[in-house]
């Protein structure tokens, strides 16, 4: 089969043939990729960001973000069928260790992680199992999904845990609206009543954020702490969502946080350098978000079929990988790219 494969960091990957997938277990699935979004992340695999944690072996097929068609089953898989429409949970999991059994599948002890450090998805099969692949409703088709994977899982599991605990008259902002941010603004209007202030230095951006639903929008320009401060009477937002976590915005965001304050750390590529006596004497809380469980993505599930949460993309052939990476580099991709072999 066709596969786009790493096999240096800090250099373009490759399209190549590469053996087909097989089943090793009663409860590994093969799945007949239909779409796998890229993804920021994949950028930071192909420099190197990752080498130290995944550990990976290269070359290897990248691509987390997967969704498809049911291609074969092992004997013990009961929850599909071949030919069934499926997204994949982006983990491997054994269903065996603590974290599993409560249901927290991102933190499983042997898991794998498709794509970050075994075979991903782009390419035109891939192997995971019976735990991770999701049935998707007869409305959905793969490729318009793919990037929930990870991107609205991702977005879905900090917007969750920010509605639980927002009450309606708070404020949350939302820092970035793009690829990630655009999917957050979705979940938390279906999920929360709280006042949604979304801030980006895009303005084509901006619209999307007011058209999905968002009360207001600010461009980050500069003046848009005080802006943020000024819709809350000096006292900052009771949570702050940031998709960004890099160029500034971590700094923003925690000028923008209130007493008290939840700070949802999603995007990464920048530092959090918060002196220890400015979280004792305000209570300010910092929340990490690696992806999300199984159930996360069941529930998203649930909100795309029924049109509460829609990704933006835009689609390249598999051969196309070079072009939808750069396109995504240089900022040009509204929404999710998604790569369609």
């Amino acid at each position: 089969m066709k596969a786009v494969q790493l096999g240096k960091y800090e250099t373009q990957p490759v399209l190549t043939e590469v053996p087909d997938p097989v089943l090793n277990s009663p409860l590994d699935v093969i799945v007949k990729v239909g779409g796998a979004g890229v993804c920021r992340t994949d950028l930071h695999i192909i420099e190197g960001q990752w080498e130290q944690k995944s550990g990976v072996a290269l070359p290897y097929t990248i691509g987390h973000e997967n969704a498809g068609w049911v291609s074969e089953v092992g004997s013990a898989v009961t929850n599909v069928a071949v030919g069934d429409p499926v997204i994949l949970h982006p983990l491997v999991t054994c269903g065996l260790c603590r974290a599993c059994r409560d249901g927290d599948d991102v933190h499983c002890v042997g898991s794998k992680f498709p794509g970050i450090d075994t075979d991903g998805g782009y390419a035109e099969y891939l192997l995971t199992n019976a735990r991770s692949v999701v049935k998707l409703d007869p409305s959905l088709q793969p490729a318009d999904v793919a990037a929930l994977a990870d991107a609205g899982l991702t977005a879905y599991h900090a917007v969750a845990k920010a509605a639980r605990a927002l009450r309606p008259g708070d404020t949350a902002v939302v820092i970035g609206a793009g690829g990630l941010g655009h999917i957050g603004v979705q979940v938390f209007r279906a999920l929360s009543a709280a006042r949604l202030v979304v801030v980006d230095r895009s303005p084509d951006a901006l619209k999307l954020a007011s058209e999905l639903g968002a009360e207001h929008t600010i461009v980050a320009d500069g003046t848009h702490v005080q802006q943020v401060l000024d819709l809350t009477q000096g006292n900052g937002a009771e949570a702050v969502i940031d998709f960004v976590g890099e160029g500034g915005a971590l700094e923003d965001g925690v000028a923008m946080l209130r007493r008290a304050g939840n700070y949802y750390v999603i995007g990464y590529g920048g530092t959090l350098s918060v002196p220890a006596i400015d979280i004792i004497s305000t209570e300010i809380n910092f929340v990490g978000n690696l992806v999300g469980s199984y159930s996360d993505l069941v529930e998203l599930m649930v909100l795309a079929a029924r049109g509460k949460v829609t990704l933006h993309t835009a689609t390249y052939a598999l051969a196309d990988f070079a072009q939808a990476l750069t396109d995504l580099d240089q900022g040009n991709v509204r929404g999710r790219a998604i790569l369609i072999p």
